[in-house]
């Protein structure tokens, strides 16, 4: 009689069982598909930050060698690093796609949108997705998001439904048993949906490495003028800093995720190379966005309250 422990070491010695890796590529293939399948205008978030790079390059590999049947939306904060809009319009030019903007720096000179004191415009991305949303008339939006980044985005299901104002109710969320997926949603609604919901940090990178994909040199350690708030090393730039008693001074950093200039920090970090990352990653005690994202740390629910109102 086969024991249960050895049909499970017959398992996993088998030369067809997946790697991790390989199971977490196979279901975001399987989500991109889906979604082709169940809606009609899907559009996904590209920035040129690793996490979208990554879901762009499955998406590729979901429907090769036919092209995506999906457009990219970017929302463009103004105070993006330049390296990585670089990357991001490089990308979308080398494998021709279509890509949307929706401009906050457009919402603040028609007077929709004011600046922050702080300077931080990461807030600001809400109504320029929205909006874009609705004017473009997307149903689907795939999001980089993981749940592993922060305590919101775990409760986060793959396929997540927003109403008719982009506002999301954890209350409304949907079992999605035996990865089946319910993609049904009012005129007016729309669904947000996440590929990489079960990936961690580590598994981007591994993948990163795995693929060979190229990434901006940002997320590589390099000399960066950088000054010191809130225990975060930031980059000065036009959006408020640095000020007055914050000195500018010349480090070995790198960034562990990209966003808005303002509040996005960098670690002090010597990984030049993707195995050093990943063994500084594998190390790390601290998320991604707890380490170096100032716009989480404004109160303990700050990521849940801009989900409610539309964010990501």
């Amino acid at each position: 009689m086969t024991t249960v422990a050895s049909v499970s070491e017959e398992t996993d010695s088998s030369p067809y069982a997946l790697s991790h890796l390989d199971a977490l590529e196979s279901e975001a293939v399987h989500i991109f598909r889906e979604v082709a399948g169940e809606f009609e205008r899907p559009v996904i978030l590209f920035s040129g930050g690793k996490d979208s790079i990554v879901m762009l390059h499955l998406a590729l590999k979901a429907f090769a060698p036919a092209a995506i049947p999906f457009t990219l939306l970017h929302v463009d904060t103004g105070h993006n690093f330049p390296e990585v809009l670089e990357y991001r319009d490089r990308t979308v030019d080398k494998h021709g796609l279509r890509l949307h903007i929706a401009s906050v720096q457009d919402y603040i000179d028609r007077g929709v949108l004011r600046e922050r004191p702080d300077g931080t415009r990461n807030p600001l991305q809400t109504v320029p997705l929205t909006e874009k949303i609705q004017s473009e008339r997307f149903d689907a939006v795939f999001g980089g998001g993981r749940r592993d980044e922060e305590k919101a985005r775990a409760k986060e299901r793959v396929f997540s439904l927003r109403d008719e104002f982009s506002q999301w109710d954890p209350r409304r969320q949907r079992p999605e048993l035996w990865q089946l997926y319910n993609g049904r949603h009012a005129p007016g609604e729309h669904v947000r949906v996440f590929p990489l919901s079960n990936w961690t940090e580590l598994d981007v990178w591994q993948y990163i490495a795995r693929e060979g994909i190229e990434l901006p040199d940002i997320y590589f350690a390099h000399e960066r003028e950088v000054f010191q708030r809130s225990n975060m090393w930031l980059t000065a730039g036009e959006w408020g800093g640095p000020k007055d008693g914050e000195t500018v001074e010349k480090r070995l950093v790198r960034y562990r995720t990209v966003g808005d200039m303002s509040c996005t920090g960098a670690v002090d970090s010597d990984a030049t190379t993707l195995d050093a990352v990943i063994a500084e990653i594998a190390a790390s005690r601290l998320t991604e966005r707890g380490a170096t994202r100032a716009d989480d740390k404004m109160s303990e629910a700050a990521m849940e309250d801009r989900k409610r109102e539309g964010y990501f």
